[in-house]
């Protein structure tokens, strides 16, 4: 029996307009901000008795969102708080269409339809894999649709690091919506879960998501999961024993390629070890498969760029003739932003050698903190007909307007005479803009370079902070002793620590400059290589206990 949604809390700045859906332990809300003004959803994690798990859990969902939003095909989080009647809430991105689940049951997906989703959400995947985070419940009913049209995956509520424990389920379903046959329990969806998270003490990793990638994708196209059998009895158990099996229904569709059956196939693979490495190498599969249909190929979205596959891998058409080999894989490349004036010493950038890509193509570049993109041409770009949010990738050159100067002899326009005439003040302004800026920035260096607060101390959190408010002490800081180089200075050694730590424990840390991938450490030592010897080094250092993690801690080289 569904439970009765609770009542919309009373939040400074929204209205609320109605429920959108209700999970075991949250509801969402559709509110209306007031500044900006803007429709938005709204987690309410439910008031009675909740324990110290389950808030530790909500933090640590929009602690994960957050870290996540930038990406194109991830529901975006705005803000988390407490409310004034003590329900912790976060505030996210309203997305207005269906969610897959809704959608495949309503309309026949067309295989171009299902190829785009599936390659783009390899690209959300493959992100969340690159900052550590394993999804654990990709399904339909977890993918949303935006106002664009375009896939958001969402309910990163089981979410956690790559050998985190299995925590309790949250899933969000929408009025009206069954939560779909099979639903388990213990943090799972069965008709879409691999055969290891069935086990006494499973150990998912990235290729259990790649398997709930290819059930999903396999699912839009045949509109039934695909361990469903039509007339048959579809229970959990029955579900379990056939993916367990590998016994696939078959895709009852003249028009989908035999090359897809086959990508999907592997993708749902019994042996972890047979399926597709990466969320990413199954993006490239299907890319393959749009160009053997003669579509226009979708682009991966991830935050690094990724190695280019030799001809002879696995996923590449490897041995096989008459497989259609993909051009490149299109990708988003997340570089260090080029340095200022003055700026806090970071990790110097070190950029991978990418050797040219055998037939040419066009790559979307990116830099990190929201520089505006830039297109690297290395051939003529493919258009596959969609807008991107986020500006990834470049406008049409049709799009373009450009204003000439009037050709000789021609009369000049009231616009191109103000020009002229204001063209003197715009460079004064931007003379003043700069030395302010300047002056800005040395008063930032000099605070940095005397230590910050007096005694170089942090600031102590307070009971007043959000996420205090929401767990208390859930999991404890690292302490960070600054880093000791070595003799050449192209390593330094971080010693790292924390109180009332448990078995299990670890460190996770990345450069502070945010040009890396997360990185998992025993402690109680951590040591990173392949430094610039002139540079300081910075790194973030948190602390990784089963699902959670704690904020980070920022250690420099002195």
């Amino acid at each position: 029996m569904r439970r009765t949604a609770q009542q919309p809390p009373e939040l400074p700045g929204y209205e609320p307009l109605g429920l959108l859906g209700s999970g075991g332990f949250a509801d969402v809300f559709l509110y209306e901000q007031k500044l900006p003004r803007r429709k938005v959803a709204v987690k309410v994690l439910l008031g009675d008795d909740l324990s110290r798990e389950v808030r530790s859990q909500f933090v640590a969902e929009a602690n994960l969102m957050a870290q996540l939003s930038a990406h194109p095909y991830i529901v975006t989080i705005f803000h988390a708080d407490v409310a004034a009647d003590g329900r912790p809430y976060f505030v996210m991105e309203y997305c207005s269409g269906p969610s897959l689940s809704e959608r495949y049951k309503r309309e026949r997906f067309r295989v171009e339809d299902a190829l785009r989703t599936g390659i783009r959400l390899a690209g959300a995947i493959g992100t969340a894999h690159a900052a550590g985070i394993l999804h654990r419940d990709i399904k339909p009913a977890n993918v949303l649709t935006n106002d664009y049209g375009w896939p958001a995956l969402t309910d990163f509520g089981i979410s956690s690091g790559f050998d985190g424990e299995l925590p309790v389920h949250t899933m969000t379903v929408r009025p009206g919506e069954s939560s779909g046959t099979g639903q388990s329990a213990v943090g799972m969806s069965v008709p879409w879960s691999p055969p290891e998270m069935f086990e006494d003490d499973p150990h998912p990793d990235a290729r259990s998501d790649v398997f709930s990638l290819a059930a999903t994708v396999h699912t839009l196209l045949a509109g039934r999961s695909p361990f469903e059998i039509p007339g048959r009895s579809n229970g959990a158990l029955d579900l379990m024993g056939r993916i367990e099996r590998g016994a696939i229904t078959p895709i009852e569709r003249p028009e989908v390629p035999a090359s897809l059956v086959a990508a999907l196939k592997r993708g749902m693979a019994v042996r972890p070890g047979d399926r597709y490495a990466s969320a990413v190498e199954f993006g490239r599969a299907l890319q393959r498969v749009e160009l053997e249909l003669g579509y226009a190929s979708t682009q991966i979205d991830v935050p690094s760029l990724v190695e280019s596959t030799p001809a002879d891998a696995p996923d590449s058409g490897g041995d096989d003739p008459d497989a259609t080999r993909a051009r490149s894989v299109r990708t988003v490349v997340a570089q260090p932003a080029a340095p200022a004036v003055v700026l806090p010493p970071q990790i110097a950038p070190r950029v991978p050698q990418v050797p040219a890509p055998p037939v040419s193509d066009q790559t979307v570049v990116r830099d990190a903190g929201g520089a505006a993109p830039r297109i690297a041409p290395l051939a003529a770009p493919v258009d596959d007909g969609t807008v991107v949010r986020g500006g990834p990738a470049a406008a049409p050159a049709d799009h373009t307007v450009m204003r000439q100067r009037p050709a000789a002899g021609a009369a000049e326009d009231e616009t191109d005479r103000l020009d002229r005439i204001e063209a003197p003040r715009r460079r004064l302004g931007l003379i003043v803009s700069a030395a302010a800026v300047l002056a800005l920035a040395v008063v930032v260096s000099a605070v940095l370079v005397i230590g910050g607060l007096p005694g170089g101390e942090e600031p102590a959190p307070t009971a007043s902070d959000p996420q205090n408010a929401v767990v208390a002490a859930s999991v404890p800081q690292p302490v960070v002793e600054p880093g000791v180089r070595s003799a050449d200075g192209t390593s330094a050694t971080f010693a790292v620590s924390h109180a009332n730590g448990e078995e299990g424990d670890r460190y996770v840390w990345r450069p502070a400059d945010g040009s890396g991938a997360a990185t998992v450490a025993e402690g109680p030592e951590i040591t990173v290589d392949g430094l610039d010897p002139s540079l300081r080094t910075c790194i973030d250092v948190a602390v990784q206990r089963a699902g959670k993690t704690s904020e980070s801690v920022t250690g420099c080289t002195g």
